[in-house]
Parts: C-alpha cells; sequence; structure tokens
C-alpha cells in the first residue's frame, strides 16, 4: 500500500517549483497521496519550517514526510532520510535542522542516511533544485514501500544537525520568553510551553504587562481571542499549547514590532 506523503516548503505558491516537485511523485508513485502543510513559509526561515513541521505531524497519517527549506543547496549540507520511533514515520531534507524538532516529537530517529548520491535521485542532478531532483524521487520511492537503507549511505544518527531554541528564562516577578514563530494572522508564539507555565505567575483571568523592546502593552491571560475587543491584545495558550501573543484582528507582531528570536518580558501587571 504507497503510503502518503506530507509536503512542507518555502517555495511559495507564484513559482512551479512545488508545483513540479508534486508533479514529479505522480511520476514515481502516482497512488502517492500529497498533502500539502505549507509552501508560504518565508523564505529561507529554517527555525520555523521546524516549528511548523514538528507542530503538523502529530495530526497527519503516518508515512513520508517531505520538508524543504534549504538556503544551503548545493553546497556542502547533506540530504537525508531519517526513520524515526513513531509509527515508523520517514522524514526528508536538508539536513540543517528543518527535520529536528518533528524527529524530536515524534520519538526520535532510529535510522538515518545520506541521499547524496541515492540511486533514487533524478540525473542530472542540478545544484539548485533538489527539492525536484533529489527529495521528491526519495519521498516517491519511500512512499512505495522502498527500504531507507536502499535509499542512501548510512548516516550515525548522533551526527544529525540539531535545532538550538532558545530558552525561556522565569524568575518569581517576570519570564523572558522568545519569539518562535509568527503566524500569517501576526500572532507570535513563544517559547513557553503549557507544561512550563506551573512554574510561572502567569493565570487565566490575570492581567500581564508585555515589554517587547521600547513597547510595553498589557493584556489579559485569556482563553480564546474574543475574550477582549478588536484591536486589543491578548496573551493566550495557542493550538500548540504554546504561550502566544495576539491582538484581535490585527497583528500583534505588528504592534510590537515582533520577529522570530525576539525577547519578550512578562510580568504582572500593576
Amino acid at each position: 500500500m504507497t503510503r502518503p506523503i506530507t509536503f512542507l516548503s518555502d517555495y511559495g505558491y507564484a513559482d512551479e517549483f512545488a508545483g513540479v516537485c508534486r508533479a514529479v511523485i505522480a511520476r514515481i508513485a502516482p497512488d502517492a497521496k500529497v498533502i500539502d502543510i505549507t509552501h508560504g513559509l518565508p523564505r529561507h526561515a529554517v527555525r520555523q519550517g521546524a516549528v511548523l513541521l514538528a507542530n503538523a505531524l502529530p495530526f497527519t497519517a503516518p508515512g513520508v514526510h517531505l520538508a524543504v527549506v534549504d538556503p544551503g543547496v548545493g553546497t556542502e549540507r547533506r540530504p537525508v532520510a531519517v526513520r524515526v520511533g513513531d509509527e515508523e514515520r520517514l522524514l526528508v531534507g536538508p539536513d540543517n535542522g528543518v527535520l529536528a524538532l518533528a524527529t524530536e516529537r515524534l520519538g526520535g530517529g532510529v535510522e538515518a542516511v545520506d541521499l547524496s548520491a541515492s540511486p533514487h535521485r533524478l540525473e542530472p542532478i542540478t545544484s539548485t533544485f533538489h527539492g525536484r531532483d533529489l527529495f521528491a524521487p526519495v519521498a516517491a520511492q519511500l512512499a512505495l514501500g522502498s527500504p531507507l537503507a536502499e535509499a542512501g549511505e548510512p548516516l550515525d544518527i548522533s551526527t544529525l544537525t540539531r535545532l538550538e531554541l532558545p530558552d525561556p528564562r522565569v524568575y518569581p516577578d517576570r519570564v523572558v520568553a522568545h519569539v518562535v514563530y509568527v503566524d500569517g494572522f501576526g500572532n507570535a508564539t513563544l517559547n513557553l510551553d503549557h507544561e512550563q507555565l506551573s512554574s510561572t505567575f502567569l493565570r487565566l483571568g490575570e492581567r500581564v504587562a508585555v515589554h517587547a523592546g521600547t513597547t510595553q502593552i498589557k493584556v489579559p491571560f485569556g482563553r480564546t481571542f474574543a475574550d477582549v475587543g478588536p484591536g486589543q491584545g491578548i496573551l493566550y495558550e495557542d493550538a500548540s499549547r504554546s504561550l502566544a501573543l495576539a491582538v484581535n484582528r490585527e497583528s500583534a507582531a505588528e504592534l510590537l514590532g515582533l520577529t522570530p528570536d525576539d525577547e519578550v518580558v512578562l510580568s504582572p501587571a500593576s
């Protein structure tokens, strides 16, 4: 039975790149169901791609998971395929960190191969479009049931690139967090998850002072956007159970000038 393939990239929707990758998959594995997670990532946004991939894959069927955010295409960075412990899923993409968070969330890597000389690649392979020439055909062959060991040369799992995210700093009177992702609505996800909240002063219904650069606003810690009026800010747990900032019907990122990695200080509102 052909396995499904999920597909995430920063190719965008204006060019043919994502469509050509899908066409390559269709020629090799016409029965494979391809599910597009997104192709609208900011260009070269490896960390944001890694966060989105890790958040999305637990809700997808087990299969082959193709992720192409590859600013180092054509360099010495390795193209890889990784089998993880959760449901024998297979992740395919560049070894630049974009697969790292999903690999960790899905039980950790148990087998990996270097695809540089994969027999599944298209020939002649180009230096600038490994999505088409390498990653898509490998994903298609794996979806058909081709063994991972035949896709490339074996790799030591411990050598795979890890993605280092900043850790939040929790003090009795404040929390220093960082933006890990800004979505299309301008909502800013912070690096503080549900399990970490119990060690902080942050509680539903309480008001919180948010400091970002030279800007400060006071917002409630609520459940949903409609807990505040249009144009008003709110702190909440997002769909991935991470703490996030939003402005109802507007953009928290624009209001506070937030981009990934920016520091945000949260303290009790006086």
